[in-house]
């Protein structure tokens, strides 16, 4: 590992601390940047991402891709997890804090809305930020494309229906530019240049396509930094003018995440799934699709909602968790096969 990855927690926490300083110095800036998106989805944050997944899309193997069918058990614990028990854990969660342990502090129809946000938070399981998580636990590549294009598939037909059960809503609308936007800039048009970059590499040379992912780390990892940057900075008023509404927020939304990390972790080891499938299985039930949660968040409740603050909390709180979830996971990871010995001349 590099020097930038072994202490990315440490550089991460610098990017926050930096994002929030400047996003208070240099306001206009970050203005600015908020308005370069389309479809509530911003271009620069695109940008950064398209730089965090690309080395992971270089590595995917098709042939692996193919035989993907025959170890369906990951896919089920991604599916299940995500569409039959992170929602409505969420919902539980939002209600218990804000209508129960938070209501002194809360009126009720704020309470109301920060459920709602919470709630599409977790109705909406995450696409691009796998391919970083699935990376940095050194995950099957092959696999984790899989679970991520099947997940944005049942996203398409259950989102709307299970959203609007639980937010009584009857006629929620989708915003379906943001929903296929987000597929296509975070997952079809990188897919398509790993697997073109991959082709002409190992045209190349056999070994070519490691060297060159390694030499892409770098830039991955400053694209995540970056992000962070971007995302605190965008914030940083709220952080400054709402910190107590922000906390409270940040509780559910922390145990969800470290609660739906333990059930899937537990489904990964009930049913024995390699740690490069494990791994990400369980990361990907425990991050979120921000960018679609905050657009319909704005959509039903209106720009300086409730939920649109809850939904934008989520954003602020997932890198932290995540990375401590990473943590975990290659904690967890076996160790690496030791090296072969080196053939001794004139030794047969």
């Amino acid at each position: 590992m590099g020097l930038f990855e072994r202490y990315l927690t440490f550089w991460v926490a610098l990017g926050i601390l930096a994002g929030v300083l400047l996003g208070l110095v240099a306001a206009p800036a970050f203005q600015a940047v908020a308005a370069l998106e389309f479809a509530h989805v911003n271009l620069v944050v695109a940008v950064f991402i398209w730089v965090m997944i690309f080395p992971m899309m270089i590595q995917i193997d098709w042939s692996s891709v193919r035989d993907v069918g025959k170890r369906p058990a990951g896919l089920v614990l991604t599916l299940v997890v995500n569409w039959l028990i992170k929602p409505f854990t969420m919902a539980a969660l939002g209600v218990l804090f804000f209508q129960h342990v938070f209501a002194h502090w809360v009126d009720p129809k704020s309470a109301s809305e920060y459920i709602a946000g919470m709630i599409l938070l977790g109705v909406a399981p995450c696409t691009a930020m796998v391919f970083v998580w699935s990376q940095l636990v050194r995950g099957d590549a092959s696999y984790t494309l899989v679970q991520v294009s099947v997940n944005d598939l049942i996203m398409v037909v259950a989102f709307a229906p299970i959203a609007a059960f639980l937010l009584g809503v009857t006629d929620l609308t989708v915003p379906w530019e943001t929903l296929l936007l987000s597929t296509v800039l975070y997952v079809v048009l990188p897919l398509l240049a790993g697997v073109v970059t991959r082709h002409l590499l190992a045209r190349r040379s056999p070994r070519a396509v490691n060297e060159f992912v390694a030499r892409l780390k770098p830039a991955s990892v400053f694209g995540l930094i970056a992000t962070v940057v971007l995302l605190f900075g965008l914030q940083a008023r709220t952080l400054v003018e709402q910190p107590l509404v922000i906390a409270m927020i940040a509780v559910p939304l922390v145990l969800q995440s470290y609660g739906i990390f333990a059930i899937a972790w537990w489904g990964s080891r009930a049913l024995r799934l390699p740690h490069d499938i494990a791994g990400p299985a369980c990361l990907i039930g425990t991050s979120n699709f921000f960018e679609l949660a905050v657009a319909v968040a704005i959509s039903l409740f209106g720009l300086n909602s409730g939920a649109a603050l809850a939904t934008v909390v989520g954003v602020l709180v997932e890198v932290p968790v995540m990375l401590s979830l990473v943590w975990l996971v290659n904690r967890q990871r076996p160790p690496d096969p030791p090296a072969a010995p080196a053939p001794v001349a004139g030794v047969l």
